[in-house]
């Protein structure tokens, strides 16, 4: 369900679960994180592309996977994605071929660049469902969005491509069928011979001790919406929709 392959000196990480809208399983984020570490530190590749097969680039947690399991161990899993790019020393960029919902969109957050698709689209069901951001997303969001980062949340908002580049979401806009060679080319330009790269990503990436503290606030609130039910409940609604 995950596929990584090196092409032209660039690790491209694909979620291959198309039937299931590359909805991310614990195991997934488990490999995914691994795969992240696995090209993070330069000498296997130049940068690492992550990017999706069929109409989504992912519909973020496994729902049907994650109700009746532990949240904290959930948002866990979701948080160590976000650590594990962080701490690479290549750039990282998304290829947003699709939707990015939830957690998945909020993974993207801490990639160094987004380049989407006209048929991306980002989505933050959260709030409406009963749980809570993870990711980091209360700090990474407001980082790229500013004052809007509470109104996107707060009405669960689904935005278009062109309303994600205009929010600061995506960065750019290509074709489908030129998505991934332009990430790959993005990742190029940024490691030509004697770039000060890697020195730039850790001054001007959020720092680690930010990011944790916010993980830990993060967890804190999925602690909350666990014991008080909110999100079990919301999780079965979810279910019980698609299933109806």
């Amino acid at each position: 369900m995950i596929d990584v392959t090196v092409r032209d000196e660039v690790a491209v990480i694909t979620l291959r679960r198309p039937d299931k809208l590359n909805a991310l399983t614990a195991d997934m984020r488990r490999r995914l994180a691994a795969a992240v570490r696995g090209h993070g530190d330069g000498t296997a590749a130049r940068g690492i592309v992550v990017t999706g097969t069929g109409r989504a680039f992912s519909a973020g947690e496994d729902i049907h996977e994650a109700a009746g399991q532990s949240l904290l161990d959930e948002v866990e899993l979701f948080h160590d994605l976000t650590r594990a790019v962080l701490e690479t020393q290549v750039p990282v960029v998304g290829a947003v071929n699709g939707l990015a919902v939830g957690g998945a969109a909020e993974w993207t957050l801490c990639f160094d660049s987004r380049i989407g698709t006209p048929s991306a689209e980002y989505f933050l069901p959260e709030n409406h469902i009963g749980l809570s951001v993870s990711n980091a997303s209360s700090q990474l969001l407001r980082r790229l969005v500013g004052g809007r980062a509470l109104r996107l949340v707060l009405d669960s908002a689904r935005l278009s491509a062109a309303e994600a580049l205009s929010a600061g979401l995506l960065d750019e806009i290509v074709e489908p069928d030129t998505l991934v060679a332009t990430a790959i080319g993005l990742v190029h330009r940024w490691t030509l011979p004697g770039t000060a790269t890697a020195v730039h990503l850790k001054l001007l990436r959020p720092s680690l001790e930010e990011v944790e503290r916010a993980f830990a606030a993060e967890t804190e609130a999925a602690r909350q919406v666990e014991e008080a039910g909110i999100a079990q409940a919301g999780m079965d609604r979810f279910i019980n929709r698609r299933t109806a």
